[in-house]
């Protein structure tokens, strides 16, 4: 596995597999990996000939009060991990060499990013859309993959896609848990064992939505207040949205639920943030009920 520092170095790779005829997939990540990043690792080496991992922490999808300095890193192990799942390289920039002194070029989706998690976290997805464009320029993956948990994200990134008719087709991977149901994410790390056991509510709650939605007609509005209700019989989960949306387009939805939805939540425990999704289809025997 090549560990590539800048971007003349991973082009220089990237050059050598097109000249190879090799397909290329692409694994954007902040680095601290877990098994959800693996199974994207996974989904890239089943379909490309080769794979070139990311490793860096951006800085500008952070808020002036968020985890950027406390956001956990640990680059050996990391590397091993890469390297046991048999990627060819991994790119490892720094903050000074994405980023050149002048910069003022930003990539936006306008309503996408603002809408949600954007709501919560202002600029967060400009700065995610940005350097995503960024890493999709400089290493010219034919596939990219990304998790379904970041599902806000994953719809931006697709439209921004679609939009700027970037040669890239976009992967979404299903949402890899721990045992107890707890969605894998680099910033479980940061939670107190107090913490890290009331987290389990999210998936409980949208456990919860999901056999509604399953058994009887539901509307938009019952299907919230049964989540963030579920929510809140937990003293720990500090609540910061609970939304449904329109699978596809996450455009609001009221009334009955008559086609798969999205819901998305996103749950303060103590300073950390956490997000989890569940898309839902109502019963077609109900809606015929109906």
């Amino acid at each position: 596995m090549k560990v590539c520092n800048t971007k003349k170095e991973i082009r220089t790779v990237r050059d050598e597999f097109r000249a190879q005829g090799a397909s290329v997939g692409l694994v954007p990540t902040m680095g601290y990996l877990h098994k959800g990043h693996i199974e994207l690792v996974k989904q890239a080496r089943a379909t490309c000939d080769r794979v070139i991992a990311t490793i860096f922490v951006n800085p500008t999808q952070f808020g002036p009060n968020e985890d950027l300095s406390s956001y956990p890193r640990d680059l050996e192990r990391d590397f091993a991990m890469l390297q046991d799942e048999g990627v060819d390289a991994v790119f490892v920039p720094s903050p000074q060499d994405m980023y050149l002194l002048g910069s003022e070029t930003v990539v936006e989706t306008k309503r996408l990013s603002r809408i949600l998690i954007g709501r919560i976290r202002p600029g967060h997805f400009q700065g995610v859309t940005t350097v995503v464009t960024k890493l999709f320029n400089i290493c010219q993956p034919d596939y990219a993959y990304f998790g379904e948990k970041d599902y806000q994200q994953l719809q931006v990134i697709k439209r921004m896609v679609r939009d700027l008719d970037v040669p890239v087709e976009i992967k979404g991977v299903p949402t890899v848990r721990e045992g107890d149901g707890l969605a894998m994410s680099s910033r479980n790390i940061m939670l107190t064992p107090e913490d890290r056991i009331a987290a389990v509510a999210l998936s409980r709650a949208l456990n919860a939505a999901e056999e509604m939605c399953v058994s009887q007609s539901v509307t938009a509005r019952l299907l919230s207040n049964t989540i963030r209700s579920r929510l809140e019989e937990e003293p720990r989960a500090d609540v910061q949205s609970v939304d449904i949306r329109d699978a596809e387009t996450l455009t609001s939805i009221r009334g009955r639920i008559e086609r798969s939805v999205v819901a998305l939540i996103a749950v303060r425990f103590g300073s950390v943030l956490l997000i989890d999704q569940r898309v839902v289809t109502p019963s077609q025997v109900h809606l015929q009920k109906a």
